[in-house]
This record gives structure tokens, sequence and C-alpha cells, in this order.
């Protein structure tokens, strides 16, 4: 896959993401693409959010494919989540 292409890729993916499941609990970062604000719950509004996912743009297309599981990107590090509601294994992978 094209660099620009997986770019695009996974801007649309977090925005769908977002759209999907509106809130503003959870921020999932993939750098340096993108990052989105989703999940419902308590609103975070500065500073560093206290739910955070963060992993790499091919680790994200693979989650939202369904291609890797929630549990074993958790587990062997391609995903870093803190935070309570930052479990999105029952989000992913989009339909």
């Amino acid at each position: 896959m094209e660099p620009d292409e997986l770019r695009r890729i996974v801007r649309d993916t977090l925005l769908w993401f977002a759209q999907q499941h509106p809130g503003k609990s959870v921020e999932v970062r993939v750098p340096p693409i993108a990052a989105v604000q989703a999940v419902e719950g308590l609103r975070h509004t500065r500073g560093t959010p206290p739910n955070v996912v963060e992993t790499d743009a091919a680790t994200w297309v693979d989650l939202v494919a369904g291609r890797l599981g929630w549990q074993d990107a958790v587990a062997d590090g391609r995903v870093r989540a803190s935070g309570t509601r930052a479990d999105l294994s029952a989000l992913l992978p989009l339909t």
C-alpha cells in the first residue's frame, strides 16, 4: 500500500469511528497521521486525556478491517491503551 493511500485510509476510518461512536471520552491516536475523540462518557477538554489509545497506521487498519483482534494487538504491544474506557474491543472491527 502506498503511503498516501495508507494515510487517507487511516484518516477516513478514524473519522468513521468517531461518527459511529460519538463522544469525547477516548482519544484515538495514529501518529503522525491523525487523532480523534470518540466514545460516550466524561468529556475531556484539555491536557492529556484520561483514556488514550495509540497505535501505528498499519495496526489501525488491521484492527478496523478485522484482520487483527484487539486483545492480540494490546498483548503484543502494537496498541497502547490507558484508562478505564480505552478498551475498544467491543467497537472494532468497523462494520
